[in-house]
């Protein structure tokens, strides 16, 4: 069990519901955990990133995935402004242009984006329909963090909402942070 891969889901604004794919992936085996937060719909960053930390300082972190939708991939990138642990890597769904005029929600802390360049493996998967991030910025997101990109076309925001729940082709992307050939 040390050595296998720990996947943590880390949801956006509001949590991901029952047919989402990160609720999906959670039931995909007991080294999948979603990281709850106290506050889904007015986040505070600092609360978000102090409750990843805790929760994966339970675990070597060289064997740690963080897997990220919407606002909880700019969490991600300020997890590791804040703490620059080095894990295995991070895959960044959809994430959430907090910077537009468009996304009014009330988050706390979240701006502005970090843009370092991450020290581990990261994949960042968007869309070019997504109203909640330009394809453009998510491309730019990516560059600067050293990510892989992959646009998958015409899919909204990656989430439930656009059917993306049994979203196979994302558990297949995790497989770029395995060591060996082994199944998820």
């Amino acid at each position: 069990m040390e050595n296998k891969i720990q996947y943590f889901i880390i949801p956006g604004l509001g949590n991901s519901g029952p047919k989402h794919w990160q609720s999906y992936f959670e039931t995909f085996g007991e080294n999948f955990h979603r990281i709850n937060q106290k506050e889904w719909d007015a986040p505070d960053c600092t609360d978000w990133i102090d409750n990843i930390e805790e929760t994966i300082s339970r675990f070597e972190t060289s064997n740690v995935v963080l897997i990220g939708h919407s606002l909880g991939c700019t969490t991600i990138v300020k997890w590791f402004e804040k703490y620059k642990k080095q894990i295995k890597g991070a895959l960044m769904v959809a994430p959430s242009d907090i910077e537009s005029p468009i996304y009014t929600f009330p988050a706390t802390g979240f701006s502005p984006i970090p843009l370092e360049k991450l020290p581990f493996t990261s994949i960042v998967v968007a869309s070019s329909d997504d109203i909640w991030v330009s394809l453009e910025k998510a491309k730019f997101l990516a560059e600067n963090w050293g990510s892989e990109f992959i646009n998958i076309g015409n899919a909204g925001h990656i989430n439930a909402d656009s059917g993306f729940g049994e979203w196979k082709e994302g558990l297949e992307m995790l497989k770029k942070f395995e060591n060996e050939n082994l199944s998820l």
